[in-house]
């Protein structure tokens, strides 16, 4: 899979134990908008995906993550990789967290079935949005300086969704 674009932060200490979690991620497209999971409560959008677990594949994730979040049923004959990025920054317990993001693109079936979210994603209210990459874009690039609950995890991860979601752009993929 080609590498997209890295983000190191260098803000953590190389001796520090590292929190590796690599992820799948899907990129769903309905005319010229794309499925994205909005935090409600945090007014942010991220593409749907997660954690790929220990003894389980990218594609396997990809279908398990994009069920789990969005309610969607990926169709794994239209499964086509896109990128990877990789990320590595200060964790939020003082290792260092190693992050390789792996992009697809895929449709799902038409109907939404009900999503089966994690307890913090629940409190953080995701909900499938069909968003315009541009409304998303400017929302997770709006100033938060000041707001507690954006990290630089978080403010990496919007980082990062607006990046792909302009190489799609530039790339006429939307």
């Amino acid at each position: 899979m080609r590498m997209l674009f890295s983000i190191d932060k260098n803000d953590y200490d190389p001796d520090a134990p590292q929190f590796v979690r690599p992820s799948a991620r899907g990129i769903l497209r309905k005319g010229d908008k794309l499925a994205m999971i909005h935090s409600l409560s945090y007014d942010y959008y991220k593409f749907p995906g997660g954690g790929i677990e220990a003894g389980e594949d990218n594609l396997t994730a990809l279908c398990r993550e994009v069920a789990e979040e969005a309610g969607l049923r990926v169709i794994p004959a239209s499964i086509r990789p896109y990128g990877q990025v990789h990320r590595i920054q200060r964790g939020q317990h003082g290792d260092t967290f190693v992050q390789d993001n792996y992009y697809y693109l895929c449709d799902a079936e038409d109907t939404p079935r009900p999503q089966q979210l994690d307890d913090y994603e629940a409190e953080e209210q995701f909900t499938l949005e069909w968003v315009a990459p541009a409304h998303a874009i400017a929302v997770n690039r709006r100033d938060r300086t000041g707001d507690p609950r954006f990290d630089p995890v978080y403010r990496v991860m919007l980082e990062r969704e607006a990046q792909v979601l302009e190489m799609l752009l530039a790339e006429g993929l939307i």
